[in-house]
């Protein structure tokens, strides 16, 4: 991190990153609704590499080295099941309470990072995720007591459960990747791998969208797109344990989208559950004066 760089600085910039991907999700699920999860998806990688191919070209980007192509490779994949995961159980669940579920993911990514990352977990980081890990169950609890789980719902929620757990590990991977990479290429080379891993069930599986379709998948790649790059850039400045806990705010976006796109209501057991969220994200991510931030990082 630079010298003039703020500490809060990556923190901020993940909360942004996690506001338009939030919104990415609404107009995927969108999407989704129209002409399903692999689709959407697939469909929208080659728009992503359109956006970030040229302009990391055109910067000086050149092929990257075998050990850093590699967690490419690896993140990529992630990606894939990750996002197939996710977006299809957007099609069976309302936004918020996807989102709900997912938030098991930091608390895993804190571990692997300890793990593959060697990263301490601080005390602080685990009372900030069980604050937040305790207002996502509160909100939850709130929506499945007003609602009726149908025939849709328990494989929505096995789905997403998945999907939780493959974003942990691509938290992590995040991590590895920012330190070796700079935005551009990591958004380059993430739709690229996307594209690849999906493009041979094509012939089986898609369903070409009509225009409003289109529009969601376009806007979503344009959202997808600069959500990675902001990440990379944030990741590369700070810890996955400090920033995995802002992953909560998440909800908040969600409820915010779920209300605009789809009228799903905002109950009481979400305004409580909000607070929970911030005070966790806002324990979570205090800076103790004697931590040491890499300087090197990769613009």
């Amino acid at each position: 991190m630079g010298k003039s760089e703020h500490p809060l600085l990556p923190v901020l910039i993940a909360a942004l990153a996690i506001g338009l991907l939030s919104l990415m999700d609404a107009f995927m699920k969108s999407a989704a609704l129209a002409v399903g999860a692999y689709s959407a998806l697939l469909l929208r990688a080659p728009i992503g590499i359109a956006i970030a191919a040229p302009i990391w070209k055109a910067r000086g980007g050149t092929w990257p080295a075998p050990h850093v192509l590699r967690l490419h490779v690896i993140r990529g994949i992630v990606i894939t099941g990750m996002g197939f995961t996710f977006f299809f159980s957007l099609t069976r669940l309302p936004l918020a309470q996807a989102i709900a579920i997912s938030f098991i993911a930091p608390l895993i990514a804190m571990f692997l990072a300890g793990i593959v990352l060697k990263e301490k977990v601080e005390r602080r980081a685990f009372i900030g995720a069980a604050l937040g890990l305790t207002g996502v169950l509160a909100i939850l609890a709130s929506k499945i007591m007003r609602e009726t789980m149908d025939g849709g719902a328990p494989l929505g929620i096995a789905a997403v459960l998945l999907s939780a757990v493959l974003y942990a590990w691509n938290l992590v991977l995040q991590r590895q990747q920012a330190l070796v990479a700079g935005p551009l290429e990591i958004a380059t080379f993430q739709n690229g791998i996307v594209l690849l891993s999906l493009l041979g069930f094509a012939p089986f599986f898609v369903l070409w969208p009509e225009i409003r379709a289109w529009g969601d998948i376009a806007v979503s790649a344009v959202l997808s797109t600069i959500g990675a790059m902001l990440f990379a850039w944030a990741y590369a400045r700070a810890e996955t344990q400090r920033l995995a806990p802002i992953e909560y705010t998440g909800f908040l976006w969600a409820s915010l989208f779920g209300w605009l796109f789809f009228a799903e209501p905002v109950t009481s057991g979400t305004l409580v559950g909000t607070v929970l969220i911030v005070a966790g994200c806002w324990i979570a991510t205090r800076r103790r004066p004697d931590i040491q931030v890499p300087e090197q990082v990769v613009a």
